[in-house]
Parts: structure tokens; sequence; C-alpha cells
């Protein structure tokens, strides 16, 4: 009993993988550097030099390593000067001169933000990769003898495959032979099914639903639609932004210039104005401590983070400062509409029976005939029927015509409910002064009910615009912002959804490649993008847009692609994220200006050797504190 009782809690207990900490390496060596710090602080004031001293140079090591490493890589590698060694140097300038405490908490700062910015990187990789698991790692191959599994990857062009009723499609092809209803939104992320048949094109990590298909492989396993998806969101994360550019191109002059000026004060001033060397390394390693980026650095993080706490707080998760920096100067966003825009689920919105007195009786029927089925309308019909509180009837031989309903006996007499194609197109028109087609104008799906060959009903169904949508399209249309709709629907209903919701401008009928392409088109013209969406479709225009922004009930992969979350699905949460992020923007400026000034007055008095060292630590410290404080406004 107790080997059991041990034997449980070791399963539940399981010690971190050596791979785990190796992911985490820099984390871990952040925070242990912080603890030493604080313990190096207190033994100050209680121990000897020698020990005090002895964990601020641990701390140095631990903390410092991996920047250390990595500035020295990237200096070989790009044969010129970065910050990181700046801040090594500024940190072991400190400490030469018996500031142990701010080198460390220059090292300090350093590693905790390199190392958050791997583990994001990580994670990011990580969630791309997952993808993969949507599409099948073997496929059912049509051979001379009959049928074999075989791996996708060893699919040849013009290969023949079978995909029976729910199963995933695993290569992009063309139907041969058979028809089926297939779901598609992990490709174009609309909701509805679509119909395929003879020489119908299928993709890679699409649902097949009701029919077995036979399809002939057009594209090899590492081509596929769904291969391009992951490729794209890859390639847009990896260009540079021009303000990154411009930052990177900014540190590697700023490091140039301190470290070219604190090279000639270790001897210049000796021989042009007479100071002692004392003098002259005193005001070199002041200048080295006084020139570091500290509050600079500051300037940002705090007000970033304090920018992502309130956020937080109000449902949206920003991923980083950058991304909050572009919201404010956004000039156009493109939304998804599935699952964005819309709810993402169909609903009926007209029920139209042939006499008003049967309507309970023909909804009896029909929700009772579609309960059997799993298809998403058929599902819609049955909720509508429980929410009016019908009963289910007892039906017999219900069956599913791919693609075009299902029909099902009651009190011998056949019911269908479907298409106009199962109950007959002439009599779908002719019904209610073909009523149908205003319905499908404003953007429905139609569904006939015919009893015994008579059409005695339709129903309208809809994916329902959330409501807030309208509210949140207004508010950015006040602030020009300029909207467009990128949907994999047909023009006619994104037009009406277009309409209702307010939007400036659509584009129907979009494939993921299309999306990416219309992004990129509006960067042209804008220059600040947004676009906002929540399937895998959307991934790769997520990742090319200045700012990706999910809906928190969206796939894992949109979740992790976007720089922006709307974690409650509010989509009007989107001015109000714009709100804070021009107010960010607005006090980091007021930082940036103040640390500038700051510096150079502290640089400049140096020169006239009117500032001794605490009077520089003081000024320095004490500009890093005013920011920070500063910053932490955004928390009201």
């Amino acid at each position: 009993m107790n080997q059991s009782r041990t034997f449980s809690a070791m399963k539940w207990w399981k010690l971190p993988s050596i791979s785990s900490f190796k992911e985490h390496a820099e984390l871990i060596a952040a925070i242990i550097s912080g603890f030493l710090i604080l313990l190096a602080w207190y033994g100050e004031h209680h121990w000897t030099p020698s020990v005090f001293v002895s964990i601020y140079v641990t701390a140095f090591l631990i903390g410092g390593f991996a920047k250390a490493k990595e500035g020295l890589e990237e200096t070989v590698k790009e044969k010129s000067l970065n910050v990181e060694l700046l801040m090594i140097l500024a940190a072991i300038g400190s400490a030469s001169i018996g500031y142990w405490t701010e080198g460390a908490i220059l090292i300090f700062i350093f590693a905790l933000s390199g190392a958050l910015e791997t583990y994001t990187m990580n994670k990011s990789h990580k969630e791309i990769s997952s993808l993969m698991s949507l599409q099948p790692e073997e496929a059912f191959l049509i051979t001379n003898s009959g049928y074999e599994w075989v791996p996708v990857k060893t699919l040849q062009v013009g290969d023949q495959i079978l995909i029976k009723p729910g199963e995933r499609v695993p290569a992009d092809g063309s139907i041969v032979k058979g028809s089926s209803t297939l779901n598609e939104s992990a490709i174009t992320g609309e909701s509805l099914p679509v119909n395929k048949k003879e020489t119908g094109e299928v993709f890679a990590g699409t649902m097949n639903i009701d029919g077995s298909l036979v399809v002939s492989v057009t594209k090899p396993s590492n081509e596929t639609l769904f291969q391009k998806i992951i490729a794209m969101v890859q390639n847009a994360q990896s260009e540079k932004s021009p303000s990154q550019l411009f930052i990177e191109r900014f540190e590697s002059t700023y490091v140039k210039i301190v470290l070219a000026v604190v090279g000639l004060m270790l001897f210049l001033p000796h021989f042009l104005f007479g100071w002692t060397w004392m003098e002259t390394i005193y005001r070199a390693m002041i200048l080295l401590v006084v020139a570091s980026p500290c509050a600079l650095v500051a300037s940002i993080m705090p007000a970033t983070l304090s920018a992502i706490s309130k956020g937080a707080r109000q449902g949206i998760l920003f991923k980083g400062g950058v991304h909050l920096e572009h919201l404010s100067h956004l000039k156009a966003i493109a939304f998804d509409k599935t699952g964005t825009l819309t709810k993402g689920e169909p609903e009926v919105t007209d029920f139209l029976p042939l006499e008003s007195d049967m309507e309970h009786s023909i909804l009896s029927v029909v929700s009772s005939i579609e309960n059997e089925s799993n298809h998403p309308l058929a599902q819609a019909i049955v909720s509508y029927a429980k929410k009016n509180d019908c009963t289910f009837s007892t039906v017999e031989n219900v069956k599913d015509h791919s693609g075009m309903g299902v029909s099902g006996l009651y009190e011998n007499k056949e019911w269908k409910v479907g298409k106009a194609d199962l109950v007959g197109k002439e009599k779908a028109t002719a019904y209610k002064e073909n009523h149908a087609e205003v319905l499908a104008s404003e953007g429905k799906t139609v569904i006939f009910v015919a009893k015994s060959e008579k059409i005695v009903a339709l129903f309208a169904l809809k994916d329902t615009v959330r409501k807030e949508a309208k509210k949140a399209i207004a508010t950015l249309r006040a602030h020009d912002i300029y909207t467009i709709m990128l949907t994999g629907d047909n023009d006619r209903t994104a037009k009406a959804i277009a309409e209702e919701v307010g939007m400036d401008n659509y584009i129907a009928e979009c494939m993921p490649d299309q999306k990416l392409q219309e992004i990129k088109t509006l960067k042209d013209h804008f220059s600040h993008v947004a676009m906002v969406g929540d399937g895998i479709n959307d991934a790769p225009a997520l990742a090319e847009a200045d700012v990706g922004v999910a809906m928190g009930e969206g796939t894992d992969v949109a979740l992790e692609t976007a720089d922006v979350v709307l974690m409650k699905n509010d989509l009007p949460k989107i001015g109000e994220a714009i709100q804070v992020s021009r107010k960010m923007n607005k006090i980091i400026k007021q930082n940036i200006i103040f640390s500038i000034t700051v510096i150079m007055l502290l640089i400049v008095s140096n020169f006239l050797q009117i500032l001794d060292l605490p009077l520089g630590v003081i000024g320095h410290e004490g500009s890093t504190i005013l920011v920070i404080l500063n910053g932490l406004r955004l928390l009201k």
C-alpha cells in the first residue's frame, strides 16, 4: 500500500528535465544573480569586504556570462561593437572604482531582459511547429494490389489516396471520385463546411466530414498550402521593422562614441590639461558610469511594463513594447470575419413555415431529423428548436445526402431538409415568391423543408455579427483609421457583413496567402497596419502586419503569432489599447528627453571637473529612479 502511494506521488511530482533547465538557463541565471546582489548589498554593512565582493563577483559571472558571450560573438561576427559590451564594460568600470552595486544592477537588468526575450522566441517557435500535428503523418494509398498505409512524405504527385469520413486530408489534391462536405476552417477560417465533388480541390489539414473521397495528389508534402502557412509565418516574424533597424544602428554608433571618448579620457587630459594620472583615470571611469544607458533603458522598460500590466487588467495582452508603440501610429486595420467580427457559429435568423399554425409541428419534425446529424447547420436548427421549447418527434430511416441535406420518415411520409437542389429548384424559387433570394442577398444560408415533395418551410441561417463589433469599428473610424474586412467567404455574404458592421471596404474569397498579400498592399499605402484574426489561416497576415491582434478564443497558432491578444474577445478593447499606447509613447518621450539631458549635463560636468563620483552616481541613479516613477504612472 505504501509503495503504491509512493509511486503515485512520484508520477504526480516530476522533476524538471535537463532540457527544461537548458531552455530557461538565462532566466534562472538572471534570478540567481538578482538574489546574490541583494545578499551582497546586505553584506556590505555586516561582512568583511572580501566576503561581499566575492558575492558581487559571483553575481557578475552568473548574470553577465550569457550577455557577455552574446556581445563578443556578435562583435566578431558583425565586426561592430554593441550595447552588450558597453553594459559589461560599464559594470566592470563601476566595480573598478568601488561601486559594485551599480555594476551588478546593470548586469541584472540586461540579463533579465535577454532571458525574457529568449523565452518568448522559443515559445513562439514551439507553437508554430505544433501546427504539424494537424496534418496526418500517414495516407491510405491506392495501389494495384489494394490499399496501403504509407508515410505522407513519400507521396508523389499523381498518387491516388482514399480519405474516409472523419479523417483529415493528408495532402493537397484534386477529387477523382466521390463527393463530401469538408471543414476547411484550418485553412480558410470559415466555420461553415464546404461541399466538394469530382475535380474539386482539397487541402492538407482539412477535415473530411461525411463522404469517402478518392484524391489525386497534386503537391508534394513539403509544398502544401499548410506548409506554406508555416513558412509565411516564420518569414514574416524574421523580418525586422524599420524601428528595430534604426535602434540597432543607433546602438552601434552610441557604443563606438562612448568607448572612443572613454579611451581618450584615459590619457589625453593628463597631457592637455595637466591632470594627474589618478585624476585622469578617475574621470574616465566616471564617464563610463554616467554615459552608460541605464536611464535610457529605464525610460522604456517601466513604462512598457506598466502599460502591459494595465492592459492585462483590462483584458488586453501585449507581447512587447514595440507593438505598443506601433498601436498609437495605426492608420489601417484589417479584420478577419468568422470568429472575429462574427461569432463563428451559424444561428437561425428566419423561420418561415407555409402556414403559421404549422410552425410547431414542422419545427418538431425537422429538429428531430437534424438531431441525427453533426453538420453545423443541423445543430443550429436543433438549438433553435430547443430555445423555442420544441418537443422531439420519433422519426425513422434518416439518411444523409452528402452536400445536399438530410431526409427521414415521419408517420410514413418523407421529409427532406436541405438545399434547393434536394427539394427541387423550381419549387424552392416559387416558395413565398422567391423570398429565399432576398434572404440570400443578406448573406444568409437558406435551408428548405419539404413534406411529401411539397415545400412547407424554410430556415435562414447566418454567422451573426458580434454585438460589440459595430461599436469597435465606429470607434476606429472616429480616429480616422481605415478599416477593411478580409474573408474567405463568398462575395455576397462578405458584402452583407461589411455593410452591417460599417467597414470602409472588404475583400472576399481570400486564401491565407491572399490575406498576407493584402496586408503587404496595405503597408504600401499606410505607415502602420494592424491585422485582427483568430484562425490558423490568419497567422501569416498577423505576423506580417505591424501589429497582429488575436481573439482570446482563437487558435494556439494565432495567439502565439499575434502581438496583442484580446483575452475576452472584446473588440472595443482595441480602442482602449490604442489609448494606452498613446499615453505610453508620451511618457517614454518625456523620459528619453529627460534622461539624455541628465546624461549630457553629467558628462559636461565631469569634463569641467565639478562632478565627483558620488554626485555622478546620485545624478545617474537619481535620473533612473525618476524615469521609472514617471513610467509607473501608467498603472493608475
